[in-house]
């Protein structure tokens, strides 16, 4: 079971990630650099936060044209569970392996704090030890997170189940539907805002509390172990 870590210039959140899967979740994580074109020794691929090239130009429309992209591209179509985190996300709209755009939040402000949202999609790799409905408590840490898609495709996102997780309670940067997360028509690549990695020890959440934010990674884990073992 071995998951890789796509590196970018300006990643910053590839070694929390490294710390949670390997050490808390103990799945073992590999940084790969983006140069590589060859990534057929990994069970699964995530795309962490960050500031890929400085957001030049727009986030992640520079990390989208690296080697590595072409690759990641075919393994999605093979199946391969694909994570993109905050900027991972980004690059993986800009690559055209989710939909819609992700563009400045509605205030014009980096926001960065904790909230809540709300899973509406149980069937991911990501998401099956989760009930649907159920609340995370998660934070967000983004100057360039409204997700946004023509009025005419969202009905499309519902009906395929697209949207894997929405704001609750709160909008924190006028995302379309309020929405988090989406992941592609067949599930297995998807996109979130809010950082779980930053949620999943209860250090790291406010007062201590616990957050069931690291059952993104445990699901993952789950996923690969039953796939591997049929």
């Amino acid at each position: 079971m071995r998951t890789g870590i796509v590196v970018f210039p300006g990643s910053n959140c590839d070694r929390d990630v490294h710390h949670v899967l390997n050490d808390v979740m103990g799945i073992n994580a590999q940084y790969i650099w983006h140069t590589e074109e060859s990534i057929d020794e990994y069970d699964a691929l995530i795309l962490p936060g960050g500031f890929s090239y400085g957001d030049r130009l727009r986030a992640g429309v520079i990390a989208a044209q690296s080697p590595i992209v072409e690759a990641i591209k075919k393994k999605a179509q093979e199946g391969l569970p694909i994570l993109g985190i905050c900027n991972g996300f980004q690059i993986l709209v800009e690559a055209g392996l989710l939909p819609g755009a992700l563009v400045k939040n509605v205030k014009l402000k980096f926001s960065c704090k904790w909230l809540k949202m709300e899973v509406l999609n149980v069937n991911t790799p990501f998401t099956n030890m989760f009930r649907l409905n159920d609340e995370i408590a998660i934070p967000i840490a983004h100057g360039e997170g409204r997700f946004v898609i023509s009025d005419d495709k969202i009905p499309e996102l519902k009906r395929n189940n697209q949207i894997v997780f929405k704001y609750k309670d709160q909008n924190p940067n006028g995302s379309t539907e309020m929405i988090a997360a989406i992941c592609n028509k067949e599930g297995n690549v998807m996109g979130l805002m809010p950082h779980p990695e930053r949620a999943s020890e209860p250090i790291l959440s406010p007062n201590q509390t616990k957050s069931n934010a690291g059952l993104i990674f445990r699901s993952l884990k789950k996923f690969l172990s039953s796939y591997i073992k049929n």
